[in-house]
């Protein structure tokens, strides 16, 4: 489980609370009146905004954001691929076939695999661009969806509030009407307010975060599977990897050698 994730959650859950206890509005804070409006109102317009075939993985995103995938460092990624390019130097390249349950990525794995099975270098190329393009378009099509759901909360809770403040001029003989109706105004914008900040844009910021990371990952393992069936020496191969290292690491990496 993601501990930020949490820590995150409880810090501002916490905040909010004790600033909303402290000024006494906590018990007037629940309103399925508002809750329904900022809520159904967004789901439908994301709903109209994608297909199911997108909605489907909203689930599974959730899921991403609290219990993140498990992926190699780029660091120790590099330093596979180089292994692997030592190994198909020395042994030559069907040597690789008893490594590759050392692969500490499926990508890595697979593309080796495809590179063992005799796969033209070009073909090897396309299958590899294609496939980080894909990941890359399918990680968008999800992030899009928690961002136009942080787009449409803020707006419906200004409906909320024109809705409430309409019914105040409508009732405004009625004291306790025009109660009911300030309720409704001013909690449907803080629900607006706070399910896109706190729900729905930081859910995309860590998704597109997340997808970054994968991208990186494959590929740095399509310059390195490439460079090793092109038959670089390992030095090389690490060469041509370190620039996807931050200086940091570079520097890191220097002095351990």
């Amino acid at each position: 489980m993601d501990i930020m994730t949490l820590l995150g959650g409880a810090i501002g859950m916490g905040v909010i609370f004790f600033v909303l206890s402290t000024g006494g509005m906590l018990k007037f804070l629940l309103n399925w009146e508002a809750i329904i409006l900022i809520f159904g109102g967004t789901l439908g317009s994301v709903m109209i905004s994608y297909p199911w075939a997108s909605l489907k993985w909203t689930a599974s995103s959730f899921k991403l954001v609290l219990f993140p995938p498990r992926r190699p460092p780029i660091a120790d990624l590099i330093r596979s691929i180089v292994y692997f390019a030592e190994v198909s130097k020395k042994n030559g390249m069907e040597a690789l076939a008893g490594e590759l349950a050392k692969s500490p990525h499926p990508f890595l794995t697979d593309s080796c695999q495809m590179m063992l099975d005799g796969v033209d270098l070009n073909i090897l190329r396309e299958r590899m661009d294609h496939d980080i393009n894909t990941t890359r378009l399918r990680h968008q099509q999800q992030t899009n969806v928690f961002t136009s759901a942080g787009t449409f909360a803020p707006i419906f809770g200004l409906l909320g509030t024109l809705i409430g403040v309409v019914q105040v001029l409508r009732n405004i003989q009625n004291p306790q009407m025009m109660g009911s109706s300030m309720a409704i105004a001013m909690t449907a914008s803080f629900y607006g307010i706070f399910s896109a900040n706190f729900i729905f844009l930081p859910i995309a910021s860590k998704l597109n975060y997340y997808s970054d990371e994968d991208i990186l990952s494959r590929e740095v393992i399509s310059k390195g599977v490439l460079s090793i069936y092109e038959g670089d020496v390992p030095w090389l191969v690490s060469k041509k990897l370190e620039g996807y290292l931050s200086l940091a690491l570079r520097r890191k990496a220097k002095a351990a050698k």
